[in-house]
């Protein structure tokens, strides 16, 4: 099933698919930049949220994807991006990324001083959607280039050389986990250039769908123990028994893959789940949880019988 398959399915308006493939009609992609169209691992669930961030991507708006740790955000940003057929560029803040790195850097090529442009310059002058990834960890310094690429003027100065103004396509997509580590508050300015799309905490049978998504052929059963899993070390965090280390559907999903290639369950889940923590005492809770669903008896059989 591919994309807009799976968007009617899960009951998107074909209407609304329909102005979405008028959009790629429209902005025809540039050869040579087909290969940052991200190709989903993966699809996101959940109707209404699809909904609002087709519509606010149509109407020329960004947006701000909020949520906790583990519900999807970017796998949405991707899915977004391969919808819309726009070319990706990603940036992960940290205490590196400055205006240089998101614009670009004077350096010395043929021997002439050039830009070597950054991420959002390539957004700008290609149309691409550029993923802001902890969007809430950026520096002042880099904030400042974020306000004016997300400004209604669409116009991005670039010291020492020219004004550029941002294709019609560009969209900026940022992702932001509130409270995570190392986060700040967003100041009302910049949150004020953003659609803001609150992405809720992922429950049972949504869970079940994405598990089944990459696991069809396992004992369903024995694939109900692991989201329950999920689900109980999400509760210890909520409650502050536990950090959000081990709350990690990305490390649940490499696991499973593990054992479907023949790992033992109790070893998987060693990798995927008790190794994402690394003070001793949570480990003991987390490893308490994992006992009460995954026995040690289990062998990889037990999960994919067929194999």
């Amino acid at each position: 099933m591919n994309l807009r398959e799976f968007l009617l399915d899960q009951g998107i308006k074909e209407g609304l698919l329909e102005e979405v493939d008028r959009f790629r009609e429209f902005y025809a992609l540039e050869g040579n930049l087909a290969l940052r169209v991200p190709e989903p691992a993966g699809y996101f669930f959940g109707k209404d949220i699809w909904e609002m961030c087709i519509t606010a991507i149509l109407e020329g708006e960004h947006i701000l994807l909020s949520g906790p740790k583990a519900t999807g955000k970017n796998l949405l940003a991707d899915n977004i991006c391969a919808l819309f057929g726009r070319p990706q560029w990603n940036v992960s803040f940290h205490v590196n990324t400055d205006s240089a790195s998101l614009i670009g850097t004077d350096t010395f090529i043929d021997n002439r001083v050039q830009l070597r442009k950054g991420a959002v310059y390539e957004c700008a002058i290609h149309g691409g959607f550029g993923v802001f990834d902890e969007i809430n960890m950026a520096k002042n310094d880099a904030i400042v280039v974020l306000h004016s690429a997300l400004d209604y003027r669409k116009m991005i100065d670039i010291p020492g050389y020219e004004k550029i103004k941002l294709h019609e396509a560009t969209r900026f997509i940022g992702t932001m986990n509130y409270e995570y580590a190392g986060t700040k508050e967003l100041n009302e300015a910049l949150v004020s250039r953003f659609l803001v799309v609150d992405i809720p905490q992922v429950e049972k049978n949504k869970l079940m769908l994405i598990l089944e998504g990459y696991f069809p052929e396992a004992d369903v059963d024995k694939l109900s123990q692991f989201a329950g899993l999920f689900l109980d070390l999400q509760i210890k965090s909520e409650n502050g028994e536990i950090s959000t280390k081990a709350v990690d559907l990305r490390g649940m999903i490499s696991c499973i893959k593990t054992i479907r290639r023949g790992l033992q369950p109790k070893l998987a889940v060693g990798m995927g789940v008790t190794g994402k923590t690394f003070d001793e005492y949570e480990k003991e809770i987390v490893g308490d949880v994992i006992r009460t669903r995954i026995p040690e008896s289990w062998t990889s059989e037990d999960v994919f019988p067929g194999k």
